[in-house]
């Protein structure tokens, strides 16, 4: 698990105060709160020729354009289904923030580190997957979300730009 933004410096487990739970293709997952900028409820966003199928586009946060992703599909999973029940979670990893298409936020919760669990290796060939530890509340395993993971990756000269 690493701090929101400092890829390099890993973040002990024990020190994992809160994470945000939501649903998403009918599962469960988490995020360290402290990535989590805002929630905010669901606008149709604008789509973006030649996005990636994840990609629904960008929507107006203040005046800022604010890139949104389905989550569900980003895990590999069917669209999300429009529903003004939906949610977008605001997240930020350095200066990369997008907007997670999620179902519902759930709860705040506090692991102990007694109960974070590694994710088990996907395969030989996997390189790895978008979850970093595993946690189960009331009898449904939650699988706690790297930020880093999920989040499109920058081109390096748009990085170096400070794009």
């Amino acid at each position: 698990m690493t701090f929101p933004g400092r890829d390099d410096i890993p973040l002990d487990p024990a020190t994992v105060a809160e994470l945000l739970t939501f649903r998403c293709g009918g599962q469960s997952y988490g995020i360290d709160i402290m990535a989590v900028r805002e929630i905010r409820g669901w606008s149709e966003p604008t789509p973006l020729p030649h996005a990636a199928p994840f990609m629904r586009g960008m929507v107006n946060l203040r005046g800022a354009v604010l890139p949104v992703m389905d989550l569900a599909q980003r895990l590999g999973q069917a669209r999300t289904v429009d529903d003004p029940r939906n949610v977008i979670i605001v997240v930020q990893d350095g200066r990369r923030v997008h907007g997670l298409l999620v179902e519902a936020v759930s709860d705040i919760v506090h692991p102990g580190a007694d109960q974070l669990q590694d994710v088990p290796p996907a395969g030989p060939e996997e390189p790895g997957t978008m979850a970093e530890r595993l946690f189960i509340l009331d009898d449904e395993m939650i699988q706690v979300l790297s930020t880093s993971r999920i989040l499109p990756a920058v081109c390096s000269a748009r990085a170096e730009n400070g794009t």
